[in-house]
């Protein structure tokens, strides 16, 4: 299902008391976003028990129940952990995963809050969860009749209402500090093949990890730790981010001429990661229009042209990099900024010989 409009973990709490009060809602997204999370928080403020049920890990007969046979008649008896007395919030995680003989077996618990003889008891409240079938996630079609019958909302990631969460959540502050400065690597799509991709869930882990080895984390096994958790670039660009840290190596000590590009084969992801910088801190310094630019502006384009031929002495790809278009083929850099270290690059190469 696509989203016409999706909304932030921090609207889901206010959508949910509305909605899943009075009718059952489906909750879409990416995985590794934190549905689960939310839906869990969000039955705990509302003071009700969540019984979460996986649609991947279920046969009908495991809500159905199994019959008995009381005064002659066959009764099917639902299973425990669904016929409660008291309320509750009943949690159909990845409900669109399961096989359809389960989704139907779903079907009177949402169109109808019961299962047999079974009626959720009043106040109890019905939410379900799924990936969306472009997340190459196990996802199957949902009948257009259960579609009708519940309320749908959208969620997306945001670093913002992520890093609040995580300033009270012990996440390990490098992480922090990185996606404070990189908060479009929080969430990466998810790849067409098998390998790690970031998501708040995967950067929870690596923080979980980094916590674990403490301190005297060596760097070749947080390259495996970071690898193993994030988009291979997110990856490469936290360990640069991590030498930053130990080594008090920055780019501003770079851009005062205290300090050259990192220049060793192994010091390459740090690079990386400070080109990345560089790139970001222009940006966010030009002016997308010349004449807007401050003698201070100035200065700074004087000091980035020579840095840039400084990088390519070092790595052409990665001096590229930090001039490249986006992935869609526009521009990042103001193009007067691009004309002008176009048309200088020469004269400054030909005075560093």
């Amino acid at each position: 299902m696509q989203a016409a409009v999706a909304v932030t973990p921090a609207r889901v709490p206010e959508l949910l008391l509305g909605l899943a009060t009075v009718r059952p809602v489906f909750l879409w997204g990416a995985p590794g976003i934190g549905k689960s999370s939310l839906v869990r928080q969000f039955a705990e403020s509302l003071g009700l028990e969540c019984v979460s049920l996986l649609g991947t890990q279920l046969a009908p007969e495991d809500l159905i129940g199994v019959p008995q046979i009381r005064d002659g008649r066959s009764v099917f008896c639902p299973p425990e952990a669904i016929a409660r007395d008291e309320p509750y919030c009943l949690f159909l995680d990845e409900l669109n995963a399961a096989s359809p003989d389960v989704q139907k077996a779903f079907y009177s618990l949402i169109l109808d809050r019961r299962i047999g003889g079974y009626e959720l008891p009043a106040g109890s409240i019905v939410i379900g969860a799924g990936n969306r079938a472009t997340d190459n996630a196990l996802a199957r079609p949902i009948a257009s009749a259960l579609v009708n019958r519940l309320t749908h909302v959208h969620l997306q990631a945001s670093a913002t209402d992520w890093l609040d969460w995580a300033a009270g959540s012990g996440i390990h502050p490098w992480i922090t500090d990185y996606i404070t400065d990189r908060p479009d690597h929080l969430w990466s799509a998810p790849p067409k093949t098998e390998e790690p991709f970031s998501t708040p869930r995967s950067w929870h882990m690596l923080s979980d990890a980094l916590h674990s080895f403490g301190p005297e984390l060596d760097e070749q096994t947080l390259a495996v730790i970071a690898h193993g958790t994030l988009t291979p670039a997110h990856a490469t660009a936290f360990c640069g981010y991590a030498k930053v840290v130990r080594s008090r190596y920055g780019l501003d000590a770079i851009l005062k001429g205290d300090a050259r590009w990192p220049h060793r084969p192994e010091d390459r992801d740090l690079l990386y990661f400070l080109a990345d910088a560089f790139r970001g801190r222009l940006v966010k310094e030009l002016p997308a229009g010349k004449e807007h630019a401050s003698p201070a502006v100035q200065q700074t384009v004087h000091r980035a042209k020579a840095l840039l031929v400084q990088l390519a002495e070092v790595s052409v790809e990665v001096a590229r990099s930090v001039i490249a278009d986006d992935p869609d083929g526009e521009p990042v850099l103001p193009s007067w900024f691009l004309v002008e270290a176009a048309r200088d690059m020469p004269r400054l190469v030909e005075a560093r010989r």
